[in-house]
C-alpha cells in the first residue's frame, strides 16, 4: 500500500493542473471564511467562564456589576451656570438611551439641596456646593476645571451592547451644543475595551503587513541561490489565507495575545516553505522533475511534517492553561503551522512542474575555460565555513556541551526572579485615547475599581448573615490599609433600623422596605444572592494580589452563618489571580511541552537516544531564554508566558531536520562524522535561511505599539535565534556523543553519481 506522500507525489506528477486548481479554489473559500473573523476582549479572555472562578465573576457581573461609562467633562468652571446647563440636558438626553439604567453627577446633587433645579446664577451654585458634602462633591468635581458624570448600564451588557451605547453617547455628544471652551470625553471600562478591540485589529494588519515585507526581504537577500526566490513568500501568504478561513469558519475569536499568532505563523511557515522548495532545487539538480517532486515529497515530506507535528506539541502544551487567550494563541498557532505545511507541500513541486523548474548553476558546478577559478557565492563560502565549524564541533563536543550547558543552568536560576506583569492597562498603546483620559479620571479620583465579594446561600436576608456582613466588611475595612470604604446590603439595614444590627427577621424585613429600590438592586438579588463592595485605594497588580491574599484569608478566619458561602471576585480579583495562574501556567506548559514531543519522537523512531537527541539543544535554548529575559528587564506577561512551550516548538523543527538528514546520510553509507558534517552541507544553509526569515517575520511584532506584543517580539526574536544556533553549533555536538554504529547501506547518491 502506498503512502500517503506517494499518493500525493504521483497525484502531482500526473496531474498538476487539477493540484494547482483545487489549491486555488481552497484559498478562495477561505477569503470568504476570513471576512467573519471576531475580534475579543474583557473578563472572558483571561478566565475560563466554566472555572469555579469564572462561573462567581459572571455571577456577580450578569447580577451586580453595572460597567459604568464615565462623561468626562473640563472646562475653564465646570460649576458655571452655562456648564451645568448643558451637562443637566446631556443626561435627561443619555437617560433616554437603550441599555442605560441611570446617570448621576454634581448636577443631581447641587439639585437635591436646591429644591430640585439647576441654580441659575454663580450665587445659588455657591450655596449649593456648599451643602454637598466635602467627600461627596469631591468624588465627582476633583477639580474647577473637571467633573465627572456616571452613565450606569444595565448589569450583564455584552461587550457589543456596550459599545453600541458608547457610539449613541459620542454621537449625542458631538451634535450637542456645547458651551465655549467645553469639552466631553466618553471613558471608563467599556470604552477602555472599545477602543482596545479597535487598535486590536489595526495592529493585526498592520503587524501582518509588516511580517509579510520583512519576509519578502529576508527572501530576496538570503535565498538567493535558488530560482523564484518569492515563491515561499507566496506560500505562507496562501497559508495565512487559509488559517483565517479556518478561523473565520470555526467561530474563533481573536484576542490581545491571539492577533500576535499571525506574525509567528509567517515566520514558522517560511520555514516549510524554504525546506521544501530547498530540497525540490536540490533534487532537480540530480534527476528530472517528476523524479524531483517524488523525491521531494517522500523525503522532506516525512520529515517536515515530524518537525511540524513536533512544533504542534509545543503548542498543544498551551491548551492546559487556564487563560482562554493563551489557549486561543496555541489553537491558532496550530491551526496556521498545518496550513502552511500543506501548502508548501503541494504548491512547491505543482509549480515547480508546471513551469519548468530549473536549478541555478552554483559556482562549483560552472566549468570555466579560464585557468582562473571562478569566485564562490556567498552560499558557497558560508556552506563551506558551516562545514568548517561543525567538523571542529564534531570533533569537540564535551567542552561546547558543557559551556552551553552552564550558560542554560544560570538561565533556569534567574527565570525564577523575573517579574510577572498582569496590568491590562500596561499592555496597551500609551497614547491610546480612552487610556489616557481613564488614567486622567484614575490621577484625580483615585481607584476606579472596587473589590466585591458575592454572598450566597438559602436567605442571604436573615439577621445571622446580615450581622456577619456587617461585621466582616467593618473588620476587613480596618484591618487593611488599602480599602478606603465598604458597603453592602446589610450598611442600609443596620442605616434604616436606627443604626442598629437587627436582631430579628421582621426588623430586617421592615428595614429593606425603606431601602431605595435602585440602592437595594445595587447589593442584593432576590434571597440568594448579595454583594460586598470594597473600594481601595490605586495599587498595582501585584499590591492587589497582596490584598486578595489577605482577604480571602480573612475570609476564613471569620466562619460564615450555616448554609451561606462567600467568595472574592471582580476584575481586580481577576488581574490578581493571573499571577498565580502565569507563574504556575508557564512551567507546566514548558514541562508538558517536553514530555508531549518526547513521547511523539519515541512513539516515531521507537529508541529513547534517538528520541532525546533533539531534546538537548532545546533544554538549553529555554534556559539561554530565561536568561536574556532577566537581563533585558523583560517581565513575564500573559503572551509571554507562553515562551518556554513555544520555544520548544519552535527549535524541535530545526533540531528534528537536522537530525532526520544525519540519518539519512547515514543510511547511505556515510560515517558518523561525515553524516554530520554532510548534514550540516546539505541542510545548514536552508536552516540558517529559514531561522533568519523566521526572525525577520518575528521582528515586525517589536513595532507593535501594543507594550504586551513588542516584548514578546524581542524575546522570540531571541529565542529563534537561540534555536538556529541549537541546531548548528549544539545538535553536532549531542549526534557527535549519542550517534550510532556506521551501517552498511547503499553508497551515497552523490558518490555514485562521481563513479559513473
Amino acid at each position: 500500500m502506498k503512502s500517503p506522500f506517494e499518493m500525493l507525489a504521483n497525484a502531482i506528477v500526473a496531474r498538476p493542473k487539477t493540484v494547482l486548481a483545487i489549491t486555488v479554489v481552497l484559498i478562495i473559500v477561505a477569503l470568504v471564511g476570513a471576512t467573519t473573523v471576531t475580534m475579543a476582549t474583557g473578563s472572558d479572555t483571561y478566565i475560563d467562564k466554566d472555572s469555579q472562578r469564572g462561573v462567581l465573576l459572571n455571577e456577580y457581573t450578569d447580577t451586580f456589576s453595572s460597567n459604568s461609562i464615565m462623561l468626562l467633562v473640563e472646562s475653564d468652571d465646570v460649576l458655571s451656570p452655562d456648564v451645568l446647563k448643558y451637562i443637566d440636558s446631556l443626561q435627561n438626553e443619555v437617560r433616554g438611551e437603550r441599555n442605560v439604567e441611570g446617570v448621576t453627577s454634581i448636577v443631581d446633587l447641587v439639585e437635591q439641596v436646591n429644591g430640585g433645579k439647576v441654580p441659575t446664577s454663580k450665587a445659588d451654585i455657591e450655596a449649593a456646593e456648599a451643602a454637598v458634602p466635602a467627600a461627596i462633591l469631591s468624588k465627582y468635581v476633583p477639580s474647577k476645571s473637571m467633573t465627572i458624570s456616571i452613565v450606569s448600564l444595565e448589569p450583564g451588557l455584552s461587550q457589543a451592547s456596550q459599545n453600541s451605547v458608547i457610539d449613541s453617547l459620542n454621537k449625542r455628544i458631538s451634535l450637542s451644543d456645547r458651551p465655549a471652551g467645553t469639552t466631553v470625553t466618553v471613558t471608563g471600562s467599556p470604552a477602555f475595551q472599545k477602543d482596545m478591540s479597535t487598535a486590536m485589529g489595526t495592529s493585526m494588519g498592520m503587524l501582518i503587513g509588516a511580517a509579510m515585507l520583512l519576509m519578502i526581504l529576508a527572501v530576496g537577500l538570503l535565498f538567493g541561490h535558488v530560482r523564484y526566490r518569492l515563491l515561499s513568500v507566496a506560500i505562507v501568504f496562501s497559508g495565512l489565507i487559509l488559517t483565517f478561513g479556518v478561523v473565520g469558519f470555526s467561530g474563533i475569536s481573536l484576542s490581545m495575545v491571539a492577533i500576535s499568532a499571525f506574525p509567528v505563523l509567517i515566520g514558522l511557515g517560511i520555514d516549510y516553505a524554504i525546506q521544501v522548495h530547498s530540497r525540490f532545487d536540490e533534487e532537480t539538480r540530480r534527476g528530472t522533475l517528476p523524479e524531483a517532486v517524488v523525491m521531494t515529497i517522500t523525503r522532506s515530506g516525512p520529515s517536515i511534517l515530524y518537525a511540524m507535528l513536533a512544533t504542534s506539541m509545543g503548542f498543544f502544551a498551551m491548551f492546559i492553561s487556564p487563560l482562554p487567550m493563551i489557549r486561543g494563541f496555541g489553537l491558532i498557532c496550530v491551526i496556521g503551522i498545518v496550513c502552511c505545511y500543506l501548502v508548501a507541500l503541494i504548491a512547491v513541486p505543482t509549480f515547480g512542474l508546471l513551469i519548468g523548474y530549473k536549478p541555478k548553476e552554483r559556482a562549483h558546478e560552472v566549468k570555466s575555460t579560464s585557468s582562473k577559478p571562478k569566485k564562490m557565492s556567498v552560499v558557497d563560502r558560508y556552506d563551506h565555513a558551516l562545514v568548517s565549524l561543525v567538523t571542529k564541533i564534531a570533533h569537540n563536543p564535551v567542552p561546547i556541551l558543557l559551556i552551553c550547558g552552564l550558560v542554560a543552568l544560570v538561565g533556569f536560576e534567574m527565570d525564577g526572579e523575573i517579574k510577572i506583569n498582569t496590568d491590562e492597562n500596561s499592555f496597551v498603546p500609551s497614547d491610546m485615547a480612552s487610556k489616557i483620559s481613564l488614567d486622567k479620571v484614575s490621577r484625580t479620583m483615585g481607584s476606579t475599581s472596587s473589590i466585591p465579594i458575592m454572598v450566597q446561600g438559602d436567605k442571604v436576608t436573615s439577621p445571622e448573615v446580615i450581622k456577619w456582613m456587617y461585621d466582616f466588611q467593618n473588620y476587613a475595612a480596618s484591618s487593611n490599609s488599602q480599602v478606603t470604604g465598604s458597603s453592602s446590603i446589610a450598611t442600609y439595614v443596620v442605616q434604616y433600623n436606627g443604626g442598629q444590627i437587627p436582631t430579628t427577621q421582621e426588623e430586617v424585613d421592615n428595614a429593606l422596605a425603606k431601602v431605595p429600590l435602585g440602592t437595594r438592586n445595587q447589593y442584593l438579588s432576590g434571597n440568594e444572592e448579595a454583594v460586598i463592595s470594597f473600594t481601595t485605594v490605586t495599587m498595582t497588580v501585584q499590591q492587589a494580589q497582596s490584598l486578595i491574599t489577605q482577604m480571602k484569608q480573612e475570609l476564613q478566619f471569620k466562619t460564615l452563618p450555616p448554609g451561606i458561602s462567600a467568595g472574592l471576585t471582580g476584575q481586580t480579583e481577576m488581574f490578581a489571580g493571573l499571577i498565580e495562574d502565569i507563574k504556575n501556567g508557564k512551567m507546566t506548559m514548558t514541562l508538558l511541552g517536553f514530555g508531549m514531543i518526547f513521547g511523539f519522537l519515541l512513539l516515531v523512531y521507537r529508541k529513547f537516544a534517538k528520541a532525546i537527541t533533539p531534546l538537548i539543544p532545546i533544554m538549553f535554548i529555554v534556559g539561554w531564554n530565561g536568561l536574556i529575559m532577566y537581563s533585558l528587564g523583560i517581565d513575564y506577561s500573559p503572551l509571554t508566558a507562553v515562551l518556554g512551550s513555544m520555544t520548544i516548538g519552535v527549535a524541535a523543527e530545526y533540531t528534528i531536520l537536522m537530525m532526520e538528514r544525519y540519518y539519512e546520510e547515514r543510511t547511505w553509507g556515510l560515517g558518523h562524522l561525515e553524516a554530520i558534517t554532510h548534514s550540516m552541507k546539505q541542510i545548514g544553509t536552508a536552516i540558517t535561511v529559514s531561522g533568519l526569515c523566521t526572525v525577520f517575520g518575528f521582528s515586525a511584532l517589536i513595532i507593535s505599539n501594543f507594550n504586551i506584543i513588542s516584548n514578546f517580539g524581542v524575546v522570540t526574536v531571541l529565542s529563534v535565534a537561540f534555536s538556529v544556533m541549537g541546531a548548528i553549533v549544539v545538535m553536532p555536538a549531542v549526534l557527535a556523543l549519542l550517534g550510532g554504529k556506521d551501517p552498511s547501506p547503499p553508497l551515497h547518491p552523490e558518490a555514485q553519481s562521481e563513479e559513473t
